[in-house]
C-alpha cells in the first residue's frame, strides 16, 4: 500500500485509539464490578425485608448477608437511608414498567386511566410479613411518607417515571374527551397518586382499605376520583 493510498484511507475521526479502547474496557469492567456489588447489597436488603425484618434491618445485617465488607458498603452508599432510597427507586421503576405493560392492553383512553388507578392501588397494598415482593412496590406505601417528608428532592426524582406515565395516561383521556381539560394536570397527577398510595395503605380512616385484597376499595376510590362528590348542576 502506497503512502498516497494510506492518506486516502484515514482512520475514522471518531474511532478510538488502542490506548482509549484499553481504558474504555477497564472502565467497563470496573463499572460491571460496581453494579454487581451494589446489586448484591440490594438483593440482601430485599431478602431481609422478605424474611420479616421490614425496614428494621441493620447495615451490618445487609453486609453479612451480601457476603461483602462494611467498607465496600460505604463505598457505594452514604448510609442505610441511601440504600432504602435505592430500593425504593428500583420499586418505582419496576412498578412503572409493570403498569405500562398492563395498561397497554387497553385501547380505550378512559379504560387505560381506570386500569392504572386500580392496578396501582393493588400494588400499593401492604405486603404481609414473609411475602415475596416480586420486584414491585416493596416500600411503595411503607416508605413513601418518610421519603416525601424527609427527602422531598430525592422523592421527586424517584417518582419521576411513575409521574410521567400517569401524565401520559391522563393527557390521553383528556384528549379523548373522557375527562375535563380545565384543571392543571400537573397538580392532578400528584394529588391522585398520593390518594391512591396512602388510601391503599391506611385502614384507620373510613375503613375503605380493610376489605380482602382491596378490589372493592380500589373501585370505590376510582369512582371518587372520576366522579367526585358533587352532582351536575341543573340547567
Amino acid at each position: 500500500m502506497t503512502k498516497h493510498e494510506l492518506a486516502a484511507d484515514p482512520l475514522e475521526p471518531d474511532s478510538l485509539s488502542w490506548r482509549e479502547q484499553a481504558v474504555a474496557r477497564s472502565l467497563d469492567s470496573a463499572r460491571l464490578r460496581a453494579e454487581t456489588r451494589v446489586q448484591r447489597f440490594l438483593d440482601a436488603a430485599i431478602e431481609l425485608f422478605n424474611s420479616g425484618s421490614g425496614r428494621d434491618f441493620t447495615v451490618q445485617e445487609v453486609v453479612d448477608r451480601s457476603g461483602q465488607s462494611l467498607r465496600s458498603f460505604y463505598q457505594y452508599f452514604g448510609g442505610k437511608h441511601e440504600l432504602l432510597l435505592a430500593l425504593f427507586e428500583e420499586s418505582v421503576r419496576s412498578t412503572t414498567e409493570y403498569l405500562n405493560e398492563t395498561i397497554s392492553s387497553e385501547d380505550d383512553p378512559l379504560e387505560r386511566l381506570h386500569c392504572f388507578v386500580v392496578e396501582y392501588y393493588r400494588l400499593c397494598r401492604p405486603t404481609e410479613v414473609g411475602t415475596a415482593m416480586n420486584g414491585r412496590a416493596p416500600f411503595m406505601a411503607e416508605f413513601a411518607q418518610q421519603l416525601l417528608t424527609e427527602y422531598p428532592k430525592e422523592a421527586a426524582r424517584v417518582f419521576y417515571p411513575l409521574v410521567t406515565l400517569f401524565e401520559e395516561v391522563l393527557d390521553g383521556a383528556a384528549a379523548s374527551g373522557a375527562v375535563r381539560t380545565g384543571p392543571r394536570h400537573g397538580a392532578i397527577v400528584g394529588v391522585v397518586l398520593e390518594a391512591i398510595m396512602f388510601n391503599s395503605f391506611s385502614s384507620t380512616i373510613g375503613g375503605l382499605s380493610v376489605r380482602p385484597r382491596g378490589e372493592g376499595s380500589a373501585e370505590d376510590l376510582w369512582d371518587l376520583i372520576f366522579h367526585g362528590i358533587g352532582t351536575r348542576p341543573t340547567d
